[in-house]
């Protein structure tokens, strides 16, 4: 990742951003403080709780003061690189201008303590997991041994080693497109800790650890950026009113959106812990309550904001969001450390018993045997997928109705395509095949080949991007870039052009199926729920980057020819079908050891079942192919036909000047191959057409009685058997 090319170095602020650094000085205080004195107040010990060993006050308290740093630190690292990224324009020459700059800097910093809270929270989870005080477990070898076998410490391992990544980039990186990068890996940090700890068992797991999930991504955007915002605001330079006038309206609808989604999300990750009978007396539903006025107090701040504050400092007045956002940091910081208490806090029993094994291992029940209308009727929504397909369908048709509105025409087929795609991927993830599919390895096929087949090719015969192109407005030639060149940055990236090369896509595609199944990646990713949601999420994108550059109507960095589209589909056929026959001869059950703890007393043969997913892969697999074989056959005999014609109008702009000069060839071609003849040996009455230049045009069959019959030879048989 390291730059050749080194722009000058950013002048130092000055001003008021020592202000912005004691504001977040003091935020970390409180939140320290909130976290670990309602940790003390709530009683909030697990472990003590069950009759084990207590790990004493220090792991007690310094495990939730060490986390609430550890995530503030992460926050402002996604929202500093947030603000290099997408808030504030590059140079013109692709490199991060005076605002990226400082905030790629300040991620540095940030991200720094980000990995040394991460690497002090895997002791801390090994010695409040054990029951041992943090003395007894810093050693290396009981931490190899131990870490592997705590979810919890092993999230915190990654989320450790994401960190430390990014500090290696914001030290390495000085360019828009790498920063991009680093947002998207500093916002993978807080994934592997949102899908461990208790909202990841139990009953309704799946969707408290989506919504989680979901939540922290939303608070990590949200709190990151305006506290980027605010140092913004606060630092003095030439360039803080223009980098100013285009961050402040972008983070403005980032921050609404985050808003929604904390909102909605806050909601039903406590409706799958509490009932509105249990809020009230217990600890955890104080501490709900309190998280809930707070996030509806932020929500009063930025209402205040979008009426008062965006505005002015949109045009360089700053002194309103300062106060007013410095206010909101500081219970935005505190509400992390409430966040904090909570998670450490056990939520109270509702009365519904133990769950069942079934929901325990999937998070829900089933009502039996998955009939054909159950697998039609028998719904359960899923959070990330099926939000996702909902959302992007209604921006197609935001798109398309925008494309009308100005009087702009869209094909009905591409519109059909996306939004039948945005429906089987709905269908596949939220219908009885997306809930049977965890539990029996055959549904968890059907759903596969959904994903990986039909869901790729129906969206990438949508053309979304040649639609967000025409849709969005061009930033301007003096104005910053926006959407509309980000896709356009992407499309051409080196990482597009890479990602988009057939070498790359086929293994992806085909090799990925066997990577999984025939080894001992599914049976480990058979419990964890964030695996089901990995694998899913691997099976949507290598299809849609297999199948983007051979059938895809979008502009791509490497656009094969029709024949080469074809082949490359038809070298992936055997390797598809012998998949689905090495799945039904299979021997052995792939991932039997949780399909036996499962026990579904209507699959007594899980190698049975897995026979049947086999046969379904080779059978549901070949359906999509041909689909796609009959659409590249399709366009083959469009892009000839577009070619003719493009033919056509060249020949009659230019007078048909490339028949001309292929006639001239051929003249030349039967004048070198024939002897001369003299004009004695020609007929009486006759005259020698080839000693005088003359040829047979290729527009007419060539006939003897018009001229030299070797010439019209030459012209039939090609000069090579000319004589």
């Amino acid at each position: 990742m390291a730059q050749t090319t080194v722009p000058p170095p950013s002048p130092p602020s000055t001003g008021r951003l020592p202000a912005t650094v004691g504001l977040v000085g003091v935020g970390v205080a409180i939140a320290v403080l909130v976290a670990a004195g309602l940790t003390l107040l709530s009683g909030a010990r697990p472990l003590a709780s069950l009759g084990l060993p207590d790990p004493g006050t220090l792991v007690t308290v310094g495990l939730p003061a060490v986390r609430a740093v550890t995530e503030i630190a992460m926050v402002l690292t996604v929202g500093a690189l947030l603000l290099s990224a997408f808030l504030v324009a590059p140079q013109g020459s692709g490199y991060l201008d005076v605002a990226g700059y400082r905030g790629l800097r300040a991620a540095g910093w940030t991200s720094v303590l980000w990995t040394v809270g991460a690497v002090l929270m895997v002791p801390l989870t090994v010695a409040d997991s054990l029951g041992r005080p943090i003395g007894d477990v810093l050693d290396a070898g009981l931490l190899l041994q131990v870490v592997p076998d705590l979810t919890t410490a092993t999230a915190w391992t990654w989320t450790a080693l994401i960190a430390a990544l990014v500090v290696v980039g914001t030290h390495t990186v000085l360019t828009w497109g790498w920063a991009v990068v680093l947002f998207g890996i500093a916002l993978a940090g807080p994934v592997p800790v949102a899908l461990s700890g208790h909202s990841a068992s139990g009953g309704a797991h799946d969707i408290a650890t989506d919504s989680l999930l979901l939540h922290v991504l939303a608070a990590s955007l949200w709190v990151g950026g305006l506290v980027a915002l605010l140092a913004l605001a606060a630092a003095r330079g030439p360039d803080r009113a223009s980098a100013l006038a285009t961050a402040v309206p972008r983070f403005s609808a980032v921050a609404l959106v985050c808003w929604v989604v904390l909102a909605v999300t806050g909601v039903v990750n406590a409706l799958t812990r509490v009932t509105p009978a249990t809020v009230f007396g217990s600890s955890y539903g104080g501490l709900l309550l309190l998280k809930a006025g707070a996030l509806l107090a932020l929500g009063a701040f930025g209402a205040m904001h979008r009426r008062r504050t965006v505005a002015a400092a949109a045009g360089g007045e700053t002194g309103a969001l300062l106060r007013l956002g410095g206010v909101e940091v500081l219970l935005m910081l505190a509400t992390i450390g409430l966040a904090v208490a909570l998670g450490r806090t056990p939520a109270p029993d509702d009365g519904g018993g133990a769950p069942t094994r079934t929901e325990a291992l999937i998070g829900y029940d089933l009502a039996g045997p998955p009939t054909l209308a159950r697998l039609l009727f028998d719904w359960r929504f899923d959070l990330l997928f099926g939000t996702a397909a909902i959302v992007l369908a209604v921006l197609y048709v935001v798109g398309v109705r925008r494309l009308r509105a100005r009087g702009d025409t869209w094909p009905v087929g591409r519109t059909v395509g996306w939004l039948a795609g945005c429906a089987v991927l709905l269908f596949a993830t939220s219908s009885g095949v997306g809930r049977y599919g965890p539990a029996m390895f055959s549904v968890h096929m059907a759903e596969h080949m959904l994903l990986a087949m039909l869901v790729p090719i129906l969206l990438v015969l949508g053309a979304p991007v040649t639609l967000a192109l025409r849709a969005l407005r061009p930033a301007g030639r003096d104005r910053p870039p926006g959407p509309r060149e980000w896709i356009l940055a992407g499309v051409h990236s080196p990482a597009a052009r890479l990602l988009s090369h057939p070498l790359v896509t086929l293994p992806l595609f085909v090799g990925s199926y066997y990577a999984l199944y025939f080894s001992g990646l599914f049976p480990a990713a058979l419990p964890e729920h964030g695996a089901h949601l990995l694998m899913n999420l691997h099976f949507v994108l290598t299809g849609l980057l297999f199948f983007w550059p051979l059938i895809g109507v979008d502009p791509a960095p490497r656009r094969l020819p029709p024949v080469a589209r074809l082949g490359v589909m038809l070298v992936s056929v055997p390797f598809h079908a012998f998949f689905g026959v090495a799945l039904m001869s299979y021997s052995t059950v792939i991932g039997g050891e949780f399909y036996r703890a499962l026990a579904l007393p209507w699959v007594p043969d899980a190698l049975e079942d897995q026979r049947l997913g086999g046969g379904l892969a080779w059978a549901s697999g070949e359906l999509p192919l041909l689909i796609v074989v009959a659409v590249l056959l399709v366009q083959w005999a469009r892009h000839d036909e577009r070619s003719a014609r493009r033919d056509d109008r060249r020949a009659d702009h230019d007078g048909d000047a490339d028949l001309q000069a292929y006639n001239a060839m051929l003249r030349r071609l039967a004048v070198g191959n024939r002897p001369p003849v003299a004009e004695s040996d020609c007929l009486p009455g006759h005259t020698n057409e080839v000693a005088q230049g003359a040829a047979v045009d290729v527009d007419r069959p060539a006939d003897p009685a018009d001229g030299d019959v070797a010439a019209a030879q030459s012209i039939d048989r090609g000069p090579e058997r000319a004589s």
